[in-house]
C-alpha cells in the first residue's frame, strides 16, 4: 500500500498555522538560562534568541517564540528547565 504525503517537507513555514491554538507561551525573559531547550523541543521549531540579542539581569540572551506558527503544544513549557515559560489563554 503506497501512502501519500498530506504536505511536502519544508512547507510549514509558508502556512501561518498559530491561528487554531488555545494558549500561548510567555516566556518570562528574567528567569531564561539560554539552553536552548525550548528550540530543541518545540515540535515547529519556533523558540530562538530573541534577535536583537538582549540580555536579562543574569547576562543570558532570552528567547521568545514565533507566534504566527506556535500552535500552543505547551512543549516547550513542560520541557525548560528554569520554569523560564508559561502557558497562558491566548487571546
Amino acid at each position: 500500500m503506497k501512502y501519500k504525503l498530506a504536505v511536502k517537507p519544508g512547507t510549514t513555514r509558508k502556512n501561518k498555522t498559530g491561528g487554531w491554538r488555545t494558549y500561548v507561551p510567555k516566556f518570562l525573559h528574567e528567569k531564561c538560562i539560554a539552553c536552548n531547550m525550548c528550540n530543541l523541543v518545540c515540535p515547529e521549531n519556533i523558540c530562538y534568541p530573541n534577535k536583537k540579542k538582549k540580555k536579562n539581569k543574569s547576562g543570558k540572551i532570552y528567547y521568545q517564540s514565533d507566534l504566527k506558527y506556535c500552535k500552543g503544544c505547551g512543549i516547550c513549557a513542560e520541557n525548560c528547565p528554569a520554569k523560564a515559560i508559561i502557558m497562558q489563554l491566548d487571546k
